[in-house]
């Protein structure tokens, strides 16, 4: 029964869209959406507390506040790819880092760096494409998607909490941890947070073709050493290509909005 609870499951996360997203996830009976949410809601909190303690939550109400409104637009727009997502709590904040990133939680706890503003200076379309991106990943529920391979591979563990229950809320933390902050995502849920970025920009009103601009800036940022929200998908020509094919397929999305 226990290996049978660490199994993987086929699940659709999201429709497909005008992009095509249709690859089949598969998630661990060990890891719920309702879990991981709960679990990512409360690690938010402490980031947040965190960053008040040190100053660094919101620290210009005037970045704040395009940030926020350029979420709230994109946010409307998650009913093509999972109705129930214009429901969940989302939260939109800007932490003070140098660091050029951006993040986005499962349930939609969204997190954009001063750095990222300061130093690639984005227009709104471009933070539209970086921000559709991020919230993406949440749709996709990739961060659930790698805990539960994760927990898979970690078979010891997740048998002992299978069995006892005692363990599993501590590795679902862990797990989710490792997988926001330390380990990269994949690059089929790279691409797939690229294609579906594009599409909720082009819905949102913004211009998709800006997402190439945006991470070619990326690409840019930093001499040598690319930013951290590059740091597991280089800006590619490949990638690039990828961009302007997607793109090209929203853009009547966005010209029926002027």
């Amino acid at each position: 029964m226990a290996v049978a609870l660490v199994a993987c499951a086929p699940v659709q996360t999201t429709r497909s869209g005008q992009v095509g997203i249709d690859r089949t996830q598969y998630m661990s009976s060990l890891v719920s959406e309702a879990e991981l949410n709960q679990e990512a809601a409360g690690q938010y909190q402490q980031i947040l507390a965190q960053a008040r303690a040190k100053h660094a939550l919101d620290p210009s109400a005037a970045q704040t506040q395009r940030v926020q409104a350029i979420g709230r637009r994109l946010i409307a727009q998650t009913g093509a790819f999972r109705p129930d997502a214009k429901n969940w709590a989302w939260e939109i904040h800007v932490l003070k880092s140098d660091e050029v990133n951006a993040w986005c939680m499962p349930g939609g706890k969204i997190a954009v760096y001063t750095g990222l503003l300061d130093k690639i200076k984005p227009t709104d379309a471009e933070l539209a494409a970086v921000m559709g991106h991020e919230i993406a990943h949440a749709l996709r529920e990739h961060a659930r998607e790698q805990v539960s391979r994760q927990m898979g591979t970690n078979m010891g563990i997740s048998i002992l909490a299978a069995i006892t229950g005692s363990q599993a809320v501590a590795d679902l933390g862990s797990n989710l941890s490792q997988v926001m902050f330390t380990l990269p995502n994949s690059r089929s849920n790279e691409t797939e947070a690229d294609r579906m970025g594009v599409e909720l920009a082009a819905r949102a009103g913004y211009d998709p073709r800006a997402a190439i601009t945006l991470w070619q800036k990326m690409g840019q940022a930093g001499g040598g050493a690319p930013p951290e929200i590059l740091s597991t998908h280089p800006s590619s020509q490949s990638r690039i290509q990828d961009l302007e094919q997607a793109s090209a397929r929203v853009l009547p999305l966005y010209q029926q909005r002027q």
